[in-house]
């Protein structure tokens, strides 16, 4: 895929999508993620919201079983609204890994 094919989709996004889009690619060149830690022997080494012991992969699975976001935020007090957006901008692109560490955790 070339850039000139996603122009037309990048100028239609709103200005809430576009500069969500401007953070996920920012993060992924340099390769951090605001608010996502990996640290080994913590949670298996599975991406967590940074600071906490709250795995990415367990927001994402609640999120898919039809939990809405206030809930995940009713029943994680320490987290905020950015938390989430971090959680789920990573997922976009480590969607693979989010994948294996539900399956992983699901066989237990």
């Amino acid at each position: 895929m070339k850039l000139k094919d996603l122009e037309p989709q990048l100028l239609a996004l709103t200005p809430t999508e576009k500069f969500q889009a401007i953070q996920l690619l920012t993060q992924n060149l340099a390769n951090t993620w605001s608010g996502i830690e990996k640290t080994p022997g913590v949670c298996g080494g599975d991406a967590c919201i940074a600071g906490t012991r709250i795995p990415v992969w367990v927001l994402v699975n609640a999120r898919r079983l039809g939990v809405s976001e206030s809930e995940l935020l009713q029943d994680y007090p320490s987290l905020q609204a950015v938390d989430l957006v971090n959680a789920w901008n990573y997922t976009e692109v480590y969607s693979q890994d989010i994948e294996l560490a539900i399956r992983e955790n699901e066989e237990i």
